[in-house]
């Protein structure tokens, strides 16, 4: 599975407004609902945020992946969101978050949701494509970085 197979240049956002964790995941749910109607942005927020208080989905060095299951997912959809102002994300390091991917998988995906987290994770753990993300101001740009292999 590569990224380009669940995310599109139309899910990619950037200078998206921060504040705090609850008001980014719900701006998230929001803009990935606008993109697939067949989603409930008060839905997707809900499982969000019940994911979260199962622990942190702040990796730390400026990511968070934040993932749930949802109703009238078909298939894995990935969004992803840079920051106009980095925000606290309880991040494992303890530094605030400025990058999320949102990852949405069908109820019953269990091995996938896992595979597609673990590519995810990969791809931020290299720091030359977390420069290269942070760098990159157009949509075309941040989505190249995203879906070109290394």
């Amino acid at each position: 599975m590569e990224l380009a197979e669940i995310i599109s240049p139309q899910r990619v956002f950037e200078d998206v407004p921060g504040g705090s964790k609850k008001k980014v995941l719900e701006t998230a749910a929001g803009l990935i609902a606008q993109q697939c109607p067949e989603l409930d942005p008060n839905e997707l927020f809900d499982n969000l945020i019940s994911r979260e208080k199962l622990g942190s989905t702040g990796l730390g060095k400026g990511i968070a992946i934040p993932h749930c299951r949802a109703n009238h997912c078909n298939n894995a959809i990935g969004a992803f969101i840079k920051l106009e102002s980095s925000v606290d994300f309880d991040s494992i390091d303890h530094e605030p978050v400025d990058m999320l991917f949102v990852l949405l998988v069908p109820q019953d995906a269990h091995e996938e949701h896992l595979n597609i987290l673990s590519k995810i994770a990969s791809l931020f753990n290299d720091d030359g494509r977390r420069k290269t993300l942070r760098a990159a101001h157009s949509t075309d740009s941040i989505y190249d970085a995203l879906v070109t292999p290394v």
